[in-house]
């Protein structure tokens, strides 16, 4: 008993602190930092804070004064707590949005800016710089190494701040005390935004602070360069800062900062001092990868069900009527264009669904199917393209013999050479396509990482010069049309609006919708995406209501194809010469 007591009494004797339990403490107030040291904004009076043990009848967050089961009582005072360890310990300081944990957030800032110690995760550098200073204050900072001040000899790789020299020639006082924080926020376990897509660079944030008062709309701005590696494609650095009034428990803003992205660093423009960092959003995150796969899965399974439709449509026209040597070879390069969108379609939901459940070998030969079943998309486009111009520009017509198998040899021979090539030097495999924070969000049996040069030149340098001869021939075709209709040489049922319509079907379908995957970049794309998605994956319902209404005839003469409106048009020519 006695050796009891006096292990009792010797704790009492230790320093108040360091006896108490975090759920023991009582009456604990949280004061501000020393009152020479600088604050961003005025302490609120609201900050006391009693501890009080945990009791069952009340659950964390459900009092609105209570906080990390930390309660808020105004009118007491009391120094010596710290609550930089806080947001570890207790993850709903940081999404909670009651006054409570408000307060609590509030007094962590000030206690970050104001703490001299230096704790794991935090550095800082503290300058009394003369209002009178001649030259713009220049600090550098780096993760590992913190901020300190800028040798004008160092070539490193360390992030930079600019701080110009305005700022404090503003200011009332002759000597201005400035701040300049580094902290990971991984050790912290502050800064953490709900539902955030973007990762923080490096977790570092930078907070800045310049006297006592908060500073905003600067003229001159302050500047930040934040190093990093070469980005991953599709990934957008952005200049952000932590707005406490975001959300319900702040969140990360870029209004009054401007991004100029660079090849292996970022410089951030702004005008106001607070915590800065820069944002790296991915392309895609996971849930809108998720709802795209979905969309995308749905709308080619539909798309393959009307390719069909419209592969045994045109055989039955073919059968049914008589059609001049023309009509029928458009209709031939009609089916092999949709044949090669089902095949695509169908390659897709292949690799979507065994992908990343294949071995290596069955990867790569996915991976090269559905590269060629695109490039042969993409080929029986141009030969649509190129069959328009014949037509519609060459009006007097080219005879070449046997020419439709000539166009399906090269349709569906081209590509085998591109993908064989490809497929020679190894650059077909898994692909997994990955947010910032090296999170897996979709694998696809693609061109590997290590191949993308292929990508570039065989997919989109492709495209981008079909894509451009199709929108060169929409302005010839669109023109001419526009010539007949003046010149009154198109009559009766052989409207210029027909060859319109058939030149906008093609351009429209098969051209402006992959088009729109040159504008998906970023996450501010996810609507186009969407669009992308939803118009590719329903190619094949629009083809089959625009092949229906040119072709299927309505009285005994057929009309409204674009062979019979150009054979009235080349009749009229000859017979003018």
């Amino acid at each position: 008993m006695n050796l009891f007591l006096g292990t009792i009494l010797l704790f009492l004797m230790l320093p108040g602190e360091w006896w108490m339990l975090p759920g023991e403490r009582s009456a604990v107030l949280v004061s501000g930092g020393p009152p020479s040291l600088p604050s961003a904004h005025p302490t609120p009076w609201c900050l006391v804070l009693t501890l009080l043990p945990p009791s069952p009848a009340l659950g964390r967050g459900d009092d609105s004064l209570s906080c990390c089961n930390v309660t808020v009582e105004p009118g007491k005072w009391h120094s010596g707590f710290s609550i930089l360890g806080l947001p570890r310990r207790c993850p709903e300081l940081g999404r909670s949005h009651s006054s409570a944990c408000a307060c609590l957030r509030d007094r962590w800032f000030r206690e970050v800016q104001g703490l001299h110690s230096q704790p794991v995760g935090l550095k800082k550098l503290f300058l009394n710089v003369s209002r009178a200073v001649a030259r713009d204050v220049l600090i550098t900072f780096s993760p590992t190494e913190g901020p300190s001040m800028l040798n004008t000899t160092e070539k490193g790789k360390a992030g930079k701040i600019h701080l110009p020299r305005e700022i404090f020639r503003s200011l009332s006082s002759q000597v201005v005390h400035v701040v300049v924080t580094v902290l990971n926020i991984q050790q912290l376990g502050m800064f953490k935004e709900v539902n955030q897509a973007g990762q923080v660079l490096d977790n570092t944030v930078v907070g800045i602070t310049v006297g006592n008062t908060s500073i905003s709309g600067l003229r001159d701005p302050v500047q930040l360069t934040f190093t990093h590696s070469q980005l991953h494609p599709g990934v957008t650095p952005q200049c952000v800062f932590w707005d406490p009034s975001k959300g319900q428990a702040g969140g990360w803003c870029s209004s009054g900062c401007v991004t100029q992205p660079g090849d292996k660093k970022t410089v951030c423009s702004c005008d106001h001092l607070t915590f800065f960092t820069l944002l790296l959003n991915p392309a895609l995150d996971g849930s809108t990868a998720q709802a795209l796969m979905s969309v995308a899965t749905a709308g080619c399974g539909v798309a393959m069900a009307f390719s069909i439709f419209t592969i045994a449509f045109c055989i039955f026209i073919r059968c049914r009527f008589r059609f001049d040597e023309t009509r029928r070879t458009n209709l031939g390069l009609h089916m092999n264009l949709v044949g090669s969108l089902f095949l695509l379609n169908l390659a897709f939901l292949l690799n979507s669904g065994l992908s990343g459940r294949t071995k290596a070998v069955t990867c790569k030969v996915l991976g090269g199917l559905t590269h060629y079943c695109l490039l042969c998309c993409f080929t029986w486009t141009a030969l649509e393209g190129c069959q328009l111009y014949l037509l519609f520009v060459k009006v007097l017509g080219v005879y070449i013999h046997h020419y439709l198998v000539k166009l399906c040899l090269l349709g569906w021979g081209l590509p085998v050479l591109v993908v064989g090539v490809a497929g020679v030097v190894g650059s077909y495999g898994e692909y997994s396509i990955h947010t910032t924070d090296h999170q897996v969000i979709a694998h696809l049996c693609w061109i590997t990482s290590k191949h993308l040069l292929l990508h570039y030149i065989t997919n989109c340098g492709y495209f981008s010069l079909i894509f451009l001869f199709n929108m060169a021939l929409f302005g010839v075709v669109t023109q001419k049309s526009c010539s007949l209709q003046g010149t009154g040489v198109v009559q009766g049922g052989h409207k210029p609006w027909k060859v319109a319509l058939v030149a906008a079907g093609l351009f429209c379908l098969l051209g402006a919708t992959w088009a729109l995957a040159f504008l998906t970049h970023g996450t501010s794309s996810a609507p186009v995406l969407y669009l992308f998605t939803i118009l590719n994956s329903l190619q094949g319902i629009f083809i089959f209501i625009w092949l229906v209404i040119l072709y299927y005839p309505k009285t005994k003469e057929t009309t409204g194809s674009l062979s019979h409106i150009i054979r009235h048009d080349k009749n009229t020519t000859v017979s003018q010469e």
